[in-house]
């Protein structure tokens, strides 16, 4: 327990920490756009004293200095005189040759920077627009670009945590699963040395069967669990003759206000299967079925032959899936009942496509009509 929340602390953190960074990383990166952005303002207001000067009517002023300032400060530059553009820099010709483009452009910079207002003389005043440089630019896209980054690696971090979180839940679930099937065993087999006594006591032939049916039903359950977390041993099986017996055995001891129907070919279907897993899966099927009817209602088993797969459908008149749950219904813990685990359907699809290579899916599903579950699998006949 200590460790579990030595584990938490350590990870909240970490996480907070990487959060402190981030902030302090953006926070750092826009003072130091706003201090180049500051130096660009300050070249321009030097720059608009240089283009005073060479405006100016003092025809003995030193303009060598102010001529070396304006030479390509390498920023897109407007001046106007009154209203009137007296020069351009750094703007594409056709800007500068379509008035409606240059007045767009105009209010596009003013949005960047404010124009340096200067006052060459009494009847005369300059405006200086300028936009950003091309570094300032780069500079503005940086952050998003270093976000992006930081949340593409806390999203590799995140998968590759949750993998090994599931990876640690599998090896547990399958742990107690194989735990759950030794501890079934002792009483099973004590189960089967008084059901060989009451064989000799003569009891009702009827009543011996159904027990051994049960008993055999424990038998399946506890190799189910064993199975769980190994490779299972998959053998070339009638697929119709091994639904049908789990079928039968759930339709014997359900409701009888559900109307059972079981439909397939009247021939062998071969499938490579493992038996006890397959049952499992019929029995999920079934039983979710019963549960969505509420103990009442029309289930239909359909075994359908299609060329190289062989499709096993179960249909119920139940409550019907939202077609935003289609997928949900697969994920673990995702459940509609009050009392339910939500592990059902999950762990009919990992036996389905892991173990037998199969597909698993909602067929179709209308609110308040039924759902139809589909299960695929490729026949060992058609196998080359």
């Amino acid at each position: 327990m200590q460790f579990t929340e030595r584990s938490n602390s350590t990870r909240w953190f970490i996480i907070i920490s990487s959060f402190i960074i981030v902030l302090l990383i953006l926070w750092n990166t826009y003072n130091f756009f706003q201090i180049f952005k500051n130096e660009e303002r300050n070249k321009m207001e030097l720059w608009a004293l240089a283009q005073k000067k060479i405006n100016s009517d003092d025809l003995n002023a030193d303009l060598e200095l102010p001529f070396e300032i304006i030479q390509n400060p390498r920023i897109p530059i407007i001046v106007t005189i009154n209203d009137s553009i007296s020069l351009t820099a750094n703007i594409d010709d056709q800007i500068i040759n379509d008035p409606l483009e240059l007045n767009e452009f105009i209010e596009s910079i003013k949005l960047q920077n404010k124009p340096i207002i200067t006052q060459i003389s009494e009847t005369k005043t300059q405006y200086l627009y300028y936009g950003n440089s091309t570094l300032i630019n780069q500079l503005k896209y940086y952050p998003i670009a270093l976000l992006l980054i930081i949340i593409l690696f806390g999203a590799v971090v995140y998968n590759f945590y949750r993998a090994t979180k599931m990876s640690t839940q599998n090896k547990l679930w399958a742990g107690m699963a194989k735990e759950t099937a030794h501890q079934i065993g002792t009483p099973l087999s004590s189960l089967i040395g008084w059901l060989e006594i009451l064989k000799l006591d003569n009891v009702e032939p009827s009543t011996i069967e159904e027990i051994e049916k049960d008993i055999n039903r424990l038998q399946t359950i506890t190799d189910r669990f064993s199975k769980v977390g190994s490779e299972p041993v998959l053998e070339e099986k009638d697929i119709v003759e091994e639904t049908k017996t789990s079928f039968d055995y759930l339709r014997d001891r359900s409701s009888k206000q559900i109307n059972f129907k079981f439909i397939a070919p009247e021939k062998t279907l071969n499938v490579a299967i493992n038996p006890a897993l397959h049952s499992w899966t019929i029995e999920n099927l079934v039983k979710n079925a019963i549960d969505a009817m509420k103990g009442k209602g029309n289930l239909t088993l359909v075994i359908e032959d299609n060329e190289d797969y062989v499709k096993i459908k179960v249909t119920d008149s139940g409550k019907g899936i939202p077609k935003s749950d289609f997928s949900k219904v697969f994920e673990p813990g995702f459940t509609t009942k009050r009392r339910g685990w939500g592990l059902g359907l999950s762990l009919t699809k990992r036996i389905v496509q892991e173990y037998h290579k199969g597909k698993i899916k909602v067929a179709q599903s209308e609110i308040g009509k039924g759902t139809t579950m589909q299960i695929s699998y490729k026949k060992t006949n058609s196998i080359s």
